[in-house]
């Protein structure tokens, strides 16, 4: 039975629909994206009084989960009502954005350590594929499978191999592991040359095991991708099908989640709520008004929305979500998977990626898929740029479109101490989402976010709070 953690009314979570122009906060976090509940639940948990306003009656924002699908057919100004065979529209929860969960990544700890995988249950992944001359292949990641896959040779193969049990026997802190290598000096080109790797090969690690979008990676010091594939493979080695994970009925169940969080350590939820204006003193934010009252803080947290005069452009995505009523042809016919098209093989500057998920993760109708692909725009036919993603998932039989701005903050807080989250990138997964929502909580709370600390104080100060 789903948890419903959608109503805000329900018990444990405090919604109010006036603001207490004497009531002063510490945080006033602006939007309910998934950056901004997280942020949210880890203040509240820290011990600071936080009120979380959003100007839509819904959670999550950007990273919201639309339901029922007469929504989705509304917000993409799609004339008509969806047609009988999509099914009941209660029965349709669709992602706006397109990512899963690395095993083993930042987010799976996040949830962890703050408990709220209770509220949430999660499916593994079942492919992750890559795309090649117009065919997809199943990613290799194991031994075995390196030595059975046929986007090698044998003797690329065999080097293959080699090269994955040095990245799986590589430790930071054991020199012979290296191998001669200095890993914070010596490029991936180089360790790609030291161990004989061709194209192909490098295609497919830098981009579906190290998940980069670009080539840039190649010429920059190694260590970071012999980490991105450690946490490739150690995230497989979780659940084995794939490295990822992907919560049912949606992912806009991530922010509530956390929303429920923040309101079990005392935060304060207003949905619905017009902002109307920041109020600052002196160059420094002192509150927020909306309907003609005031609500004071300290400090703010929100998403580029709201404060549009604070950030800058720094590109687009295109995002087309394709509803189906089949399997992605190649994968052996199962429920979900992620497909990476390498941008060398599209010739491209940026990779283009596919989710896959179903009526198997309870946010479609029966028998139905949701295919979503998407890539950093590079030209003025954004759509065009999807083509060989869209190929490999006809027949499609409803398509929604959409191209997004990408917002960076110009304002990093340190006077203002307005805290800005950048936009939802187009990786397909949330470790970049986790590096700023670790970089905002430095700003904010002048400490690094600490995994183990934070553990503590869940644990120590608030004793069974969040046991609730």
């Amino acid at each position: 039975m789903r948890k419903n953690i959608r109503q805000p009314t329900k018990k444990g979570i405090k919604y109010r629909r006036t603001l207490s122009m004497d009531e002063e906060y510490d945080v006033i976090v602006l939007g309910t994206g998934l950056t901004e509940c997280i942020l949210s639940g880890i203040m509240s948990v820290k011990g600071k009084k936080v009120l979380h306003m959003d100007r839509n009656s819904y959670y999550g924002a950007e990273s919201a989960s639309i339901t029922p699908l007469e929504d989705l057919y509304k917000r993409f100004s799609l004339p008509g009502k969806p047609p009988e065979s999509m099914g009941r529209g209660r029965d349709w929860s669709v992602d706006l954005i397109p990512k899963f969960l690395m095993a083993n990544g930042q987010l799976v700890r996040m949830l962890l350590i703050t408990q709220v995988t209770r509220y949430l249950d999660f499916k593994v992944i079942e492919g992750s594929y890559v795309y090649k001359k117009g065919a997809i292949y199943k990613v290799p990641v194991t031994e075995t499978e390196a030595l059975a896959s046929s986007l090698m040779g044998i003797f690329e193969k065999r080097r293959f191999r080699n090269f994955l049990i040095f990245v799986a026997n590589y430790d930071v802190n054991d020199p012979k592991t290296m191998e001669g290598v200095d890993p914070n000096k010596a490029t991936m080109r180089d360790l790609y040359k030291k161990f004989s790797l061709g194209q192909d090969v490098m295609d497919f690690t830098g981009h579906a095991l190290a998940l980069y979008r670009t080539d840039d990676y190649l010429d920059q010091p190694c260590i970071d991708t012999i980490n991105r594939i450690k946490l490739y493979s150690e995230s497989l080695a979780r659940y084995g099908k794939s490295p990822y994970l992907y919560p049912l009925y949606g992912l806009g169940e991530l922010p509530q989640g956390f929303a429920r969080l923040s309101a079990i350590y005392g935060g304060t939820y207003m949905l619905n709520k017009p902002i109307e204006e920041i109020v600052m003193e002196n160059g420094k934010v002192v509150g927020v008004k909306s309907e003609g009252e005031i609500a004071r803080c300290k400090q703010l947290i929100c998403d580029p929305s709201y404060v549009m005069d604070r950030v800058s452009k720094v590109g687009q995505v295109v995002r087309i979500i394709c509803v189906m009523s089949h399997p992605i042809k190649n994968t052996g016919d199962v429920n979900s998977c992620q497909i990476i098209i390498p941008q060398i093989q599209v010739n491209r500057k940026h990779d283009i990626y596919v989710c896959m998920i179903s009526s198997a993760h309870n946010v479609a109708a029966q028998g139905k898929y949701i295919a979503i692909a998407s890539s950093v725009v590079e030209t003025n036919d954004p759509e065009k740029e999807l083509k060989p993603a869209l190929d490999l998932l006809e027949p499609i039989e409803q398509k929604f479109v959409s191209i997004s701005d990408q917002y960076a903050p110009t304002d990093m807080g340190k006077d203002s101490q307005i805290f800005i989250s950048r936009t939802y990138d187009a990786t397909t997964h949330f470790e970049t989402t986790c590096d700023d929502i670790k970089d905002i909580y430095k700003r904010v709370m002048g400490t690094e976010f600490d995994f183990a600390e934070m553990e503590r104080t869940k644990n120590d100060i608030f004793g069974d709070a969040g046991d609730q």
